[in-house]
């Protein structure tokens, strides 16, 4: 096993960098860039201060930046664009800064936020709480709730039970989150109806000031819709997948052989199914607690008034924020790639008899 861990350490090298190298080519076919966006910030400055000012544009004003390429900035000297390009390292060939980028991303330096002002590792860090709360606690309520559920429905396929509870499965699973997110607010955050949890934001004012048990619950009843609201999707996903997995497995002949036996429905269900039917729900956990983390919070993020990862990453792609965007891409994509290899090992802790490396051989 140690082998096969080492050789999947040894393949993410590869991978994350042909990931960024298929990114970091398709931004230099992206119309515009940070260069342009300093430029149209700099020129709406400068008609904001004219129409104050009441004075017109220069009718003598230079025409030589035109030469620059840069849509908008007539009126720049040529000394100033080239500036702004070395500034943002866009004075050098595309393959020169590819290399820099990556033996900088190797040591863990993703340098500086063009427009913050800001170092990315402070900036995620600063982000980071927001997003893992949404993950971590969106990720353990799907399975606390859609693993039990789901065996449930698979001892009782078939039954009232069964039938109503996948009525109610298929309309949550319908239910975008940001829709479901709405909802919420306006039936429970005083919206229209009732004003039970608070409508932004994940500690009240003075939370310093509360006791240990009071920050847990101000905390708790902070984050209640968001997490509700991050869940509904993946918990509907969950449920049927672990009810078809263990519907999968009761059919077979060892259960039947158990049964025989003697052995109670418990026994055969959570000593012997569970470990077989869970397997595949397992694969499925990096990927549920990766897309909650960093995919799919920008929208609850927005609705909430959270200042987490997924609004940092979508504001830095529409202000060409490259050392952001191109910081966490790296940073996910390696978590992705190591949350995979423990994936693996999760495997063989559910199921020790699954061996990955006489597989491959």
């Amino acid at each position: 096993m140690g082998a096969y861990i080492l050789r999947r350490f040894l393949l993410t090298i590869p991978t994350l960098i042909g990931i960024m190298l298929v990114n970091f080519t398709l931004t230099q076919f992206v119309p515009g860039g940070p260069v342009e966006a300093m430029i149209a910030k700099i020129q709406d400055q400068s008609n904001v201060l004219q129409s104050v000012t009441g004075s017109g544009a220069d009718a003598g004003a230079e025409d030589s930046a035109d030469d620059s390429g840069y849509a908008g900035a007539r009126g720049l000297p040529p000394e100033f664009i080239k500036q702004l390009e070395k500034q943002f390292g866009f004075d050098r060939p595309a393959h020169e800064r590819f290399l820099k980028m990556m033996w900088d991303y190797l040591r863990f330096d993703f340098g500086e936020s063009y427009f913050r002002s800001i170092s990315v590792v402070d900036l995620v860090i600063e982000k980071l709480p927001v997003s893992i709360t949404l993950g971590l606690w969106s990720t353990l309520m799907a399975y606390l709730i859609s693993i039990p559920l789901g065996i449930r429905k698979a001892v009782h396929d078939g039954t009232p039970f069964d039938t109503w509870t996948s009525a109610a499965i298929i309309v949550g699973y319908a239910i975008p989150g940001f829709l479901f997110a709405v909802m919420l607010i306006v039936l429970l955050a005083g919206g229209s109806y009732w004003k039970i949890f608070p409508l932004r934001g994940l500690t009240s004012d003075g939370w310093e000031e509360m006791s240990l048990i009071g920050k847990a619950a101000d905390y708790l009843w902070h984050i209640t819709l968001p997490v509700v609201a991050s869940t509904i999707s993946s918990f509907a996903t969950l449920t049927l997948l672990t009810k078809n997995s263990f519907l999968d497995e009761i059919n077979k002949q060892y259960v039947m052989t158990a049964r025989a036996k003697g052995l109670t429905e418990s026994r055969v269900l959570y000593g012997h199914v569970f470990r077989n039917a869970m397997l595949i729900v397992i694969a499925g956990f990096p990927g549920l607690l990766l897309s909650v983390l960093f995919g799919g919070g920008l929208l609850i993020e927005v609705i909430f008034s959270l200042d987490g990862l997924g609004r940092m990453g979508f504001e830095a792609a529409v202000q060409r924020d490259y050392p952001i965007v191109f910081g966490t891409l790296y940073t996910f994509g390696l978590m992705g790639l190591v949350v995979g290899i423990l994936s693996d090992l999760m495997y063989v802790f559910v199921d020790p008899r699954i061996d990955f490396e006489k597989r491959e051989g």
